[in-house]
């Protein structure tokens, strides 16, 4: 007999999938960790009916490892009662297609044996956020901006990464080309199967553009519901980098992955709706920013700098901040400004609401819509005021207005955070910050090829 799922689940999702896909005979089950990486395993047809009617069980110190998958004790979260399982189920409406693999794919979220959702687990936080904002009378509205780059699948003759041909002509880009529909057309044959996939796996995928570097694009998506916006994040990432896989190329996430161009943001827009689906971040019938919108700007703005480490989670992270053009690290906020850290955009009215610009591609999206939602459910809470918009055309500076300056205060700035512990979770919190000090100390006793080069045989 199947038991309730307390994902909300149920076995019909599960046979129209199977009715739908007669030829699918496999499924990958995707946790998402701390880093925004899947975790989970590939399931034979047959199996997707257990997963729906008694979950998955898998193990919780899953949450307890670094980037590479090792454990960190200091988590709290490695062989706890024996190194025991927790069961996983199935996210409703995460189940799909992707063509290029020929699997299924589903998203799966932790629970306790008593059916609570297993707190260290990201995506928990933010549906801890969610039914607060619903607890005060909202419901949360987001999507999110997905930067990335294409690159080979093996170094050059030099051992350097570099940038992959064009999949319609072979040749290689060698200039910046913003918004060139002509770039974008000899990747048409990728980009086509870039959406062909997301029709099979509930995706919204709207404009693609070439960005602000060489062999750097921008998807975005449709405006929902914010926590299926971040469930979109992690599904799109899969997506993009199965697809280019087939393709011999590589997509990748790197924050800043060539020091000399444009790092890649995942910029998260976000409004409030109230119980019958109104915008509360709508202008003044007099045309003016929404009182209740500023007060959620002024929150998210005094808590930038505790959070930090979420929005640039990595060492590589904190390379996009080297040049701050169009990467703000700032608490600042403005109308139609790209330099500042939370902007409003011109197209507003019954539409409006703020860009975070903050976060980097690498950051895992359900951190970082937990973070930013707590932000501005605090601001309205406490009816914070925003202060001045920054309205001239200058850059703020680097990491300033008291942010940490440093991958490593940022882990200070987290850890003494009473803000930020509230916003992921007591277990959460422990975890992450005990994962990044034990990434930190792994790379501060790797010795980069560079280092060798300057000073090895000089000084």
């Amino acid at each position: 007999m199947a038991s309730p799922s307390p994902s909300g689940s149920s076995m019909k999702e599960a046979q129209t999938f199977l009715d739908r896909y007669s030829d699918v005979q496999a499924v990958d089950i995707v946790l998402t960790d701390c880093h925004g990486i899947g975790r989970g395993k590939i399931i034979r047809r047959h199996e997707l009916a257990s997963l729906y009617g008694g979950g998955r069980p898998m193990p919780s110190s899953l949450f307890g490892q670094d980037v590479a998958g090792d454990d960190v004790g200091e988590t709290g979260l490695v062989m706890v009662d024996g190194g025991g399982d927790k069961r996983c189920w199935p996210i409703p409406g995460s189940l799909g297609l992707i063509p290029s693999t020929g699997r299924g794919q589903v998203l799966v979220s932790m629970y306790r044996d008593d059916g609570r959702p297993f707190a260290a687990e990201p995506r928990n936080a933010l549906v801890a956020r969610v039914d607060d904002a619903r607890a005060a009378g909202f419901t949360p509205m987001g999507a999110f901006e997905l930067e990335f780059y294409l690159i080979d699948n093996g170094p050059d003759n030099r051992g350097q990464r570099r940038l992959a041909p064009y999949p319609l002509t072979g040749h290689r880009p060698e200039h910046r080309n913003t918004m060139s529909v002509d770039e974008l057309d000899q990747m048409s044959p990728f980009l086509d199967a870039i959406y062909a996939g997301a029709e099979h796996l509930g995706l919204t995928l709207e404009s693609v553009i070439s960005e602000y570097a060489v062999g750097q694009y921008e998807l975005t998506s449709r405006y929902r519901d914010l926590l299926r916006a971040a469930d979109d994040v992690i599904i799109a990432k899969r997506l993009i980098r199965a697809t280019a896989r087939r393709f011999g190329l590589e997509a990748c996430f790197m924050g800043k992955p060539f020091g000399d161009q444009a790092g890649s943001g995942m910029h998260l827009h976000l409004s409030l709706t109230d119980p019958q689906g109104n915008n509360r971040f709508a202008d003044a019938a007099d045309g003016s920013l929404s009182p209740l919108m500023l007060q959620a700007i002024a929150g998210v703005r005094d808590t930038i700098g505790e959070t930090m480490l979420v929005l640039a989670p990595f060492q590589n992270s904190w390379r996009r901040f080297a040049s701050t053009l169009y990467s703000p690290a700032s608490d600042t906020w403005g109308v139609e400004n790209r330099n500042v850290a939370i902007r409003v955009p011109a197209n507003g009215g019954k539409a409006r609401h703020f860009e975070h610009r903050v976060a980097g591609i690498d950051a895992n999206p359900y951190m970082v819509a937990a973070v930013t939602l707590a932000g501005a459910l605090e601001g309205i809470a406490q009816e914070k005021s925003p202060g001045p918009a920054h309205e001239d055309d200058s850059t703020p500076s680097s990491l300033g207005g008291g942010l940490p300056r440093s991958w490593r205060d940022s882990m200070d700035a987290l850890e003494a955070s009473p803000f930020a512990r509230a916003a992921l979770g007591e277990e959460l919190h422990r975890a992450f910050v005990a994962v990044k000090r034990a990434e930190w100390s792994r790379l501060a006793l790797t010795i980069p090829d560079t280092e060798w080069s300057l000073y090895g045989f000089v000084v």
